[in-house]
């Protein structure tokens, strides 16, 4: 079973999200409604891949990056961003801080996240 952990405050898409995943075979589905929640679930649960969106009430997705980088036990997590922020800076500034993918919420389908997601366990896997 990979884990997978949704981070996202709104809840129509976090339990879309975690829906869609929950239905493909092989996936444990966690969520988080805040990056502070997020955080303590990682490290409680060690995810394999963590879906996480920017703007959260609290801790944001950027500050939530980098608190996994700076924790040992977090920094290996594939982070994957899916957020409705699509300027180029914010992409940038995502994948310097260590996601691996970056995708905007208007231009992927559910199917299209949940391919990435078996992209990113099959490198993480090999």
């Amino acid at each position: 079973m990979s884990k997978i952990l949704v981070i996202e405050d709104d809840k129509f898409l976090r339990e879309l999200m975690v829906r869609k995943l929950a239905s493909e075979p092989g996936f444990e589905i966690l969520s988080a409604i805040d990056g502070e929640n997020g955080l303590k679930s990682m490290k409680e649960q060690k995810p394999e891949v963590v879906l996480l969106d920017l703007i959260l009430p609290g801790i944001g997705g950027f500050d939530v990056l980098a608190k996994m980088k700076e924790d040992m036990a977090l920094a290996d997590i594939p982070v994957i961003i899916l957020s409705n922020l699509g300027q180029q800076e914010d992409v940038d500034k995502g994948m310097q801080l260590g996601a691996v993918d970056f995708m905007i919420k208007a231009h992927f389908t559910p199917n299209e996240i949940v391919e990435k997601i078996k992209q990113v366990l099959n490198k993480t896997n090999n």
